[in-house]
Formats: C-alpha cells, sequence, structure tokens
C-alpha cells in the first residue's frame, strides 16, 4: 500500500528536508507541498492524503487552526492522519501522543521519520480491515457491496472534542520548571542554576552541560529529557545534538548557504551550528 503524503510547514527548507526523507522510503508518495494554513485546508480537501505533515508555527492560520477547521469539516468527511511537525518540548507533544495524533521534533530524525511512518501503516491498514468487514457485512444485508474511497482515518465525535481541548491547552502559559539542575562534575553532585547554562550537548548517548565556570554531564539520557527540566523561555534546541540558553548567545556567525553558527559565552566560546529547520527560530528570536 502507497501512503499518499501531504507537507505543510511555511519554511521551504523544513519542507524540502521532511520531503528527502520521505522520499527515501518505499511506499510513499508525496502528493502536494503547501506552505501555509489556508492552502492546507485546499490541499487535503483536493488530494484527500492518507497523512498530513503540519507544521504548528505558521503566520495567519496556524496548525492549530487547520486541524480546528478539519475537526469542523470531520463531522461529515473522515480526517487523515495529522503529523505535527514542531518544535515545541515533550510535554507540549505528550497529549498528541495519547490521542494517536503523531508529532515530529524539529530538526527532523530519519529514524522517528520511519517510526512515524510505521505508525500511520498500521493504522490505516487496520482501517481497511474494518472497513472491508464492514461492507461485508452490507453485503450480506444488502446483497450489495459499497466500495469506499482511498482510507483515511475516521475520528470519533468525542475524541475530536477531546483533541480540540488538548491543543488548546496546549497554547496556555507552560508551566514553571525547576530552577537548578544536578549535574555531575567528578565525583560531586552540583546543583547548577539554570540561568548559568550556556550550552548542553549529546554525544554517544553522553548528555554535557556547559555553564560559564564548569563543565559537567546529566543524567538525563536524551536531551529531550533535559530539555523537560529546562525553562521552554530561555532554551531552545538549535541543532539535534545542542540545546542553548538564548541568554547566553554571544554572537550569531553567518555560515555556508544561508546558514549560521551561535558562538556562545563559555571560556571557550564554543561555537554551535543551527540545522537548517531551525532557521526561522534564529531569525524570529533576534530579527535577523
Amino acid at each position: 500500500m502507497t501512503i499518499r503524503a501531504l507537507i505543510v510547514d511555511d519554511e521551504q527548507l523544513a519542507r524540502e528536508e521532511l520531503e528527502y526523507l520521505l522520499r527515501r522510503v518505499d511506499d510513499v508518495q508525496v502528493v502536494a507541498q503547501g506552505k501555509n494554513g489556508v492552502e492546507a485546508v485546499d490541499l487535503i480537501r483536493t488530494h484527500q492524503p492518507d497523512v498530513v505533515f503540519l507544521d504548528v508555527q505558521m503566520p495567519g492560520l496556524d496548525g492549530f487552526a487547520v486541524l480546528k477547521k478539519l475537526l469542523d469539516k470531520s463531522r461529515k468527511a473522515p480526517l487523515p492522519n495529522i503529523v505535527f511537525a514542531t518544535a515545541f518540548d515533550k510535554y507540549a507533544v505528550r497529549a498528541f501522543e495519547v490521542n494517536a495524533v503523531d508529532y515530529l521534533l524539529k530538526p527532523f530524525d530519519e529514524v522517528r521519520v520511519r517510526q512515524t511512518l510505521q505508525k500511520v501503516k498500521s493504522r490505516l491498514a487496520e482501517i481497511a480491515a474494518g472497513a472491508h468487514a464492514h461492507a461485508n457485512k452490507s453485503s450480506t444485508s444488502n446483497g450489495a457491496t459499497n466500495p469506499g474511497a482511498h482510507a483515511v482515518a475516521p475520528v470519533a465525535d468525542d475524541r475530536l472534542d477531546a483533541l480540540v481541548r488538548l491543543l488548546e491547552q496546549q497554547q496556555a502559559p507552560a508551566k514553571t520548571s525547576t530552577a537548578k539542575i544536578v549535574l555531575r562534575v567528578g565525583g560531586r553532585l552540583l546543583l547548577v542554576d539554570q540561568r548559568d547554562i550556556c550550552f548542553a550537548s549529546i554525544e554517544e548517548g553522553t548528555i554535557s552541560v556547559v555553564t560559564h565556570a564548569i563543565e559537567g554531564h546529566s543524567n538525563c539520557r536524551t536531551l529531550e529529557d533535559l530539555l523537560d527540566q529546562l525553562d521552554p523561555k530561555l532554551f531552545w534546541r538549535a541543532h539535534r545534538s545542542f540545546v542553548v540558553n538564548i541568554q547566553r548567545i554571544q554572537e550569531v556567525v553567518p555560515w555556508f548557504k544561508s546558514s549560521y553558527q551561535l558562538r556562545m559565552e563559555d571560556r571557550r566560546h564554543t561555537e554551535i551550528p543551527v540545522s537548517r529547520a531551525q532557521t526561522k527560530r534564529l531569525r524570529e528570536l533576534f530579527n535577523l
């Protein structure tokens, strides 16, 4: 079964990166791309894709508004699988998982994209099996079958209402994170104020945290876990391997092909790359 995918993101580089990753997977066809929420609604209506990769943060009609429009329409028409593409931390997207709506954190990761597509395939297979069973039952009752259109995922009214409420909660102010985190420095466990952290990085499963005065290691297993402990107003995942304190960026350095690096305030003045998918966020932060 070929999965028909639609990509909607206002940043061209993010669309191109995701399309590249999707085309590396067998049985996936990217039927169209859109650059804003208005186009998303029209393209979904036109192409009826199996899955929509939808950016959350877009000017005008954002991803939340697009979904609400689709939810209103889906009372009469089935809703396609929605995969959110977002820079939100794990707290903000956990509700999507509970409601069987998947997500991809930016910058995109090929392994994670493949996992998402596997979820979509499994879901479509379940829907097709259910439709086949329903058709057989109808055939037995009426003596005729009713072939369905391309399979998309119907969602019950109560789950639609629950999802709308959850999406609205995502736009509420985030809870305050703890002020300090624990770092292993030599044989000691030090409590470090978040504001003193310059950046954190991960390499071969080990997370290093750098302040102006010390360097240590976190017990967290992933950067996502570390981000759960950090203030989202201060910390930004500029690259899949780096989290930076926005207040500790000393200089934004233009790099190759309209990319950037961040020179930090630590003793080594470490330069950290900004991924292509996060370039838009960098420009928003500093009005570049």
